[in-house]
């Protein structure tokens, strides 16, 4: 499986993934998973969010047990991000019938649709519909780089856009969802751990900061003439760490726009946008006050105006408390596993779930720590215990 996925959608350039929503290799990868459901004698389906489904038993019976992850990437992503957890959940269920496992409960794979948001700039779009999170509304004014928008690029995929919307009923059928993730960070790698559980997701959002001044020659205006909206957002970048490393938090500035973008102007706009996570609603209000601080004063240094703008915010998730404790009893008393509890500053579709279904989350080791990146690994070793430890939960919690 791992070795049919590798090659989809990956820039010969720079070695990492562009599976961006409703493009060719997000189709691609569509098919593969619908392949792989028919191939098991699984129960097909897309459902009106085009969140991709393949069950074992029947879904309407209710209190059904599903995993699974998503297959959509970041601009040049690793190839792990998402497509570990589908994988592992279709090898956990070859695992689970190898072993004779009798269900007494529905068992479904999940295929979300555009987690990583790198089209629309919304992430979690399948998940959040589905649970009522993103309205129809919201979702149709949702457009990409190039001016095409959601309803368009579903529909030239061969989706019905108009279909779009909650689907209460479907989330009513679940009992538990439990998603595979490889670690976006080093904690299992400093710890020495092979899989671990999540405790939470910590708080995080996106600021849009708009800084305003004024375009020029780059080459024939003085320096104490200069409205250059440049120079506080380079401050404010600075302040960001700063206000970040203080608080325990994390901060970073991974996006900007410049107007008119010329190398011999002097910038009328600079926008860029904030990426704020912490372990706690405090800590994150610090950080975003001290930056938004940090960046009025030097815009008002510099004659230069500023908007600040809250794009996305996403409150602390703690998952299913009952949920997580059976997990950790599964996987302390099952197996031989020495399975720790951590938290991620990294957004999931289990968080988005989680007001709505119990949810948790199973980390695989990553040695280098790096994620959104070629770069980001999983060892052999280390997929083959999350897919155990992911059957021995799944089998725990199915034959309930």
């Amino acid at each position: 499986m791992w070795t049919d996925l590798l090659p989809i959608g990956r820039h010969p350039d720079s070695g990492g993934y562009r599976r961006s929503a409703w493009t060719g290799p997000d189709a691609e990868c569509r098919a593969w998973f619908r392949e792989q459901a028919e191939r098991r004698g699984l129960a097909y389906e897309t459902d009106r969010n085009g969140n991709q489904w393949a069950w074992l038993g029947d879904p309407a019976a209710g209190d059904a047990v599903v995993t699974g992850s998503h297959l959509d990437s970041v601009p040049d992503g690793g190839a792990f991000d998402g497509p570990l957890g589908v994988v592992s959940a279709f090898a956990a269920l070859d695992e689970l019938r190898g072993r004779g496992v009798q269900f007494g409960r529905p068992l479904a794979v999940v295929n979300f649709g555009d987690e990583e948001g790198a089209r629309f700039g919304l992430a979690c779009v399948g998940s959040r519909l589905t649970a009522g999170a993103l309205t129809v509304e919201q979702a149709h004014r949702l457009t990409d780089a190039d001016g095409v928008t959601l309803p368009r690029a579903m529909a030239a995929a061969g989706h019905d856009p108009d279909a779009i919307g909650p689907d209460p009923e479907r989330l009513a059928r679940i009992g538990a969802f439990v998603e595979l993730h490889v670690e976006q960070g080093r904690a299992l790698d400093l710890s020495g751990d092979p899989v671990g559980i999540a405790s939470a997701i910590w708080p995080h959002g996106r600021w849009r900061l708009d800084f305003r001044g004024e375009a020029n020659h780059a080459g024939t205006t003085r320096l104490a003439d200069r409205r250059d909206p440049m120079l506080p957002y380079a401050e404010t970048v600075l302040a960001a760490r700063r206000e970040a490393r203080l608080a325990g938090a994390v901060a970073t500035f991974g996006k900007i726009a410049v107007e008119p973008n010329g190398v011999n102007a002097i910038p009328s706009l600079v926008r860029g946008w904030l990426d704020a996570r912490a372990a706690d609603q405090t800590a994150l209000d610090t950080v975003v006050t001290g930056v938004e601080k940090a960046a009025r004063e030097h815009a008002a240094a510099h004659g230069v105006d500023l908007d600040v703008v809250r794009e996305s915010f996403t409150p602390v998730v703690e998952f299913d408390h009952a949920l997580r404790d059976e997990l950790a009893r599964i996987l302390g008393t099952d197996t031989e596993l020495k399975v720790p509890v951590l938290g991620t500053g990294a957004g999931h579709d289990a968080g988005i779930l989680s007001g709505r279904v119990p949810t948790a989350m199973l980390f695989v080791r990553n040695p280098t720590g790096v994620s959104h990146s070629p770069a980001e690994f999983a060892a052999e070793d280390d997929c083959a215990a999350g897919v155990t430890a992911l059957a021995d939960v799944l089998e725990g919690l199915a034959r309930r």
